[in-house]
């Protein structure tokens, strides 16, 4: 089964690059487009894509607010990848926050896209992990934020959770963090299942954040 994608965006150029991309390859199927976020939500259901090439900024309903609808909304949601124009912007950042699993560059050369679609979909790797701890660093809470320090204490990670933790920050995909610690993948898997659990967290991007905001890990 191929992968599939719906492509929101307010620009038809944008779209038209994306799924000329995007469908240029045998595994991926771009199986719809919106111009706006106030259509994901009834396409999302008909159409149940893999991933989700959401705009950030479209002018009746937004990337961040059209994420929080989906994942509100939907059953077994999709994944979502964050389409924009600047990387250090705040509006990228929200739309993390909100439970954006990626980000992608519009600028992006056609192989970083293909492979951000791919790796946000698999959910195995954070995308652009040194540009998400800037982004913590500019526009997340104050660092060691009292809220978030108390639930990632509520959390009661083990020390080898916490190990992981500080390895996902750094963008380190499960085998790599497997090799790193010197166990097997499967292992890794599991602790990586406990963390996002004991924090709340949807995927590893969202756990990372908690990590920066926390206080857990610097930004800087």
């Amino acid at each position: 089964m191929p992968l599939t994608v719906l492509l929101v965006d307010d620009e038809p150029l944008v779209r038209a690059g994306l799924r000329a991309v995007l469908e240029a390859q045998s595994d991926i199927e771009v199986v719809g487009e919106a111009a706006d976020g106030a259509a994901v939500i009834p396409l999302v259901r008909s159409l149940r894509p893999d991933v989700v090439a959401m705009d950030v900024r479209m002018p009746l309903l937004d990337g961040i607010e059209a994420t929080r609808a989906v994942l509100r909304t939907v059953s077994d949601p999709p994944k979502i990848l964050v389409v924009t124009t600047f990387e250090n912007d705040e509006y990228v950042y929200e739309a993390l926050r909100a439970g954006a699993d990626g980000f992608l560059l519009k600028r992006a050369r056609p192989v970083e896209i293909v492979n951000a679609v791919r790796l946000v979909a698999q959910g195995d790797s954070l995308l652009f992990p040194a540009a998400v701890r800037r982004l913590a660093a500019e526009h997340g809470k104050e660092y060691g934020d009292p809220v978030a320090r108390e639930a990632l204490d509520r959390a009661a990670l083990t020390d080898r959770e916490a190990d992981v933790l500080r390895l996902m920050t750094r963008g380190l995909s499960n085998a790599e963090i497997a090799a790193r610690l010197v166990v097997g993948t499967e292992t890794v898997k599991s602790h990586v299942s406990a963390v996002l659990a004991k924090l709340g967290a949807r995927d590893r991007t969202q756990a990372v954040i908690a990590a920066y905001e926390s206080g857990f890990v610097s930004p800087g």
